[in-house]
């Protein structure tokens, strides 16, 4: 372990490796690559194929921070459904996670996080350790080290307020008649992220509430002055928006008790209602773990008792996040990635060669036709006239299909030979019309809505949680293009628009920023494919540049890595970490599609991935690279590690598999072309 640029300690930045050039690279033939990559082929198939559910859907394990698992354990103690049986499996799990020196992090091999850390303590202490325990003396040290909880995010705040550990009156406020607020009147609802929306919307009637149920212990060992938890902090200078917002904040402070009672409960009970329309028919809000939790509280505050249909029906989803492991630990998943995870995997086989007729495949195929969601929700408040058609991340979503799932998705239907393929023409065509339906205004595509980029939802006090809003990135725009191109509609204006964007968008080192994957890397090795699928070709400046980037990025074992601390210190962290699987294939799929193929980087990089291969198949990733908020938020994706190193041993084999005429068909070209 080495010490970071934020004074906390991480693992090592790995050397670079030098440039690859012309008269030092060997011959792949010689050096047999082509055959362990066979062979690492063949169990990687035979491993994915055997992880298909029956129903015929895949879904690895979602993994995030404990945050998860203390917060679940905080509604149940709110609640009081609290039991033994769950607490000591959640506990059990945030014992495993916490570092030497008493904190926990967000993402493996991460700094201690302040907040992550607060809320694993409190957990811990439900479930009966003592505060004079090793392990829990180290972590109120730490805390306190770090300006105890009043340096704690305004959410963690929120959730010692329910039991008296803060005071309601030190947080922000947060009025629920927010849900008023017309489309056209800044910081309306509508102007966050469709995950904050969902968290936010519930919060403003906890806020009214201000609800406070008995602490089973104090907390004096979190706070730097247990007699002056909260010392007031110094304004912003109100020139900055920062500044703006506090005092915005204090002035609704002081009209709380000012507005009429019929209209804050009028305000709550239209803000419910909002609430239960929009769970899904699993009980889940957004197929998401944190509006679910706030969403039961806030319900459960307005009169609905635990045993209401609404009430029942979201616990029981809450349930559905528990992931209970071998050793009687439960780790809870912030949310499930089934269509995700499918579309990837039936791309992965077909690259790899699996018949694109092949029952599997065809079983995997009608999940995800039948996953597709044909009502409007809530991205139709922006664009109310355009028809649905699309696909989201989770089980079930409906209110929020996104446009990544849907490009995906659509790209894994056309590698498969359905028999019935005037239903998939259909289902893409949809797909096609809706993608293009919600381009922004510059070109490009956020994840979820149009042209979500207000800059003031970042700006208020109780948004310290990480992103709020859904501007266009370029990994989603790139997906998107690249299924407009496998649709034949390269030189579609709409799609030349979203490729003008990626090029202006393109760092100055030849990179692209990942907002939904880590980071460079992921962003490169997604546009890089998109725009050679699109028709630029491979001398293109723009790919060149990407191309030299990735070389210089490779690692010397011949693996790629980043670490997240990329999203905070770019300069140092860009394109830097300890190699993984799906790093190491994001590379290889951007430098195949720029003409690679025989270049040193990429025999280097195949054999990194065919020798750290275990026998069975699979890789082995600890390390973070899916990304909720940069930085703030951080996924492991367990299913990562198989489907994108299986995807770019697949290419290194067989190429592109578009460029075959089974897999180049474009039934729906003309239907496409037609209906949006």
């Amino acid at each position: 372990m080495t010490a970071t640029t934020d004074g906390s300690t991480g693992a090592a930045i790995p050397p670079r490796a030098a440039a690859a050039s012309d008269t030092d690279s060997t011959d792949p033939l010689a050096a047999g690559v082509p055959e362990a990559t066979e062979r690492a082929v063949a169990r990687a198939t035979e491993y994915l194929l055997a992880l298909q559910d029956p129903e015929g859907w895949w879904k690895g394990d979602l993994e995030t921070n404990v945050t998860m698992d203390a917060e679940d354990l905080l509604l149940r103690q709110f609640l009081g459904i609290r039991d033994e049986a769950t607490t000591r499996a959640a506990a059990l799990f945030i014992r495993g996670e916490q570092r030497e020196d008493g904190a926990w992090a967000t993402f493996y091999g991460g700094p201690g996080e302040l907040s992550a850390t607060v809320e694993a303590y409190v957990a811990l202490r439900l479930a009966g350790d003592a505060p004079d325990a090793p392990h829990m003396a180290r972590a109120s040290a730490w805390v306190r080290e770090r300006g105890g909880i009043a340096s704690a995010r305004v959410f963690t705040r929120i959730w010692l307020a329910l039991f008296g550990w803060w005071k309601w009156e030190d947080l922000p406020e947060l009025p629920p008649e927010l849900i008023w607020f017309p489309t056209w009147l800044p910081l309306n609802i509508y102007d966050f992220g469709c995950w904050a929306r969902q968290t936010i919307v519930p919060l403003t009637i906890v806020s009214a509430k201000r609800p406070v149920r008995p602490a089973p212990f104090p907390l004096d060992e979190l706070h730097t002055d247990p007699a002056n938890p909260n010392p007031p902090k110094p304004l912003a200078p109100l020139a900055s928006w920062d500044g703006a917002f506090e005092r915005l904040d204090r002035v609704v402070h002081r009209l709380r008790g000012a507005v009429p009672r019929r209209v804050r409960r009028a305000a709550m009970n239209a803000a419910a209602r909002w609430i239960v329309e929009r769970q899904e028919n699993d009980g889940c809000w957004g197929g998401i773990q944190p509006p679910a939790v706030y969403s039961v509280i806030a319900l459960h505050l307005m009169g609905y008792d635990l045993k209401h249909p609404v009430m029942r029906a979201g616990l029981d989803s809450l349930d559905r996040f528990a992931v209970w492991r071998d050793d009687g630990s439960r780790m809870i998943e912030a949310c499930q990635s089934p269509v995700w995870d499918t579309c990837l995997a039936v791309i992965a086989l077909a690259d790899a060669g699996v018949p694109a007729d092949h029952p599997k495949l065809l079983k995997a195929a009608d999940w995800m036709l039948a996953e597709e969601i044909r009502r409007p929700g809530d991205w139709s408040v922006k664009r109310p006239e355009l028809p649905p058609g699309g696909w989201a991340f989770e089980f079930h979503n409906d209110n929020y299909p996104d446009i990544d799932d849907t490009a995906e998705v659509a790209l894994a239907l056309r590698r498969v030979s359905h028999p019935v393929p005037d239903r998939v023409d259909g289902a893409i065509a949809r797909a096609v019309r809706w993608n293009f339906g919600m381009q922004s205004k510059n070109g490009a595509w956020g994840a979820f809505d149009v042209d979500n980029t207000s800059p003031f939802p970042n700006r208020l006090p109780f948004c310290d949680f990480g992103e709020v809003i859904d501007p266009p990135s370029a990994d989603v725009t790139a997906h998107v293009v690249e299924m407009m191109a496998a649709e034949g509609l390269a030189h579609d204006p709409r799609t030349r628009r979203g490729i003008t964007w990626l090029l202006a968008e393109q760092e100055a080192d030849g990179s692209w920023f990942g907002r939904w994957g880590v980071n460079y890397v992921y962003g490169t090795g997604s546009v890089v494919p998109a725009l050679t699928a699109a028709g630029l070709p491979t001398s293109h400046p723009a790919i060149r540049r990407a191309t030299h980037w990735l070389q210089q990025a490779q690692n010397d074992d011949g693996g790629w890595g980043e670490d997240l601390r990329s999203y905070k210190y770019a300069r140092e962290w860009s394109g830097r970490g300890a190699s993984t699987a799906s790093q190491t294939a994001w590379a290889l799929m951007a430098l195949l599609a720029a003409g690679e193929r025989d270049s040193e980087a990429v025999e280097r990089g195949v054999r990194w991935l065919t020798d750290t291969q275990r026998d069975d198949g699979s890789w082995d990733e600890p390390y973070f690279t899916g990304t909720g908020f940069p930085w703030d938020f951080s996924i492991n994706y367990h299913l990562y590690r198989q489907v994108f190193p299986l995807t770019a041993l697949g290419r290194y084999l067989h190429g592109d598999p578009f460029d075959k005429a089974p897999l180049a068909t474009r039934r729906g070209v003309r239907a496409t072309a037609e209906g949006s």
